[in-house]
């Protein structure tokens, strides 16, 4: 599977992301706690983050999950990606997503 170290922002977009099994999360009005069972560290995310996350878990990639996005939103597309990438990247460093390896070998 590949790391974040090895994909350029463009790959990551056009990647699936997923919550790996040993994290798992729960939705709050004001926050979204996310959980790494095997480190026990707990990490919020703001309602924006928490929605991206929601939305990243059912988009077949990272990209398409900014259209509707950024229509909830009112910015533009370019705005929701470069915010996603930077997501995603914290997400990647932390083991709380992971790359869906879309040609397991």
């Amino acid at each position: 599977m590949p790391t974040m170290s090895q994909l350029s922002d463009q790959e990551l977009l056009a990647n699936q992301v997923r919550l790996p099994q040993h994290v798992v999360h729960r939705s709050f009005v004001a926050e979204t706690v996310v959980l790494n069972l095997r480190t026990g560290k707990y990490h919020g995310l703001n309602p924006t983050a928490g929605k991206m996350l929601e939305a990243l878990a059912v988009a077949p990639t990272v990209r398409a999950s900014v259209p509707e996005l950024a229509r909830e939103y009112g910015v533009e597309p370019a705005k929701v990606e470069s915010d996603l990438i930077v997501l995603c990247q914290g997400l990647l460093q932390r083991g709380l997503i992971e790359i869906v390896d879309a040609d397991p070998a």
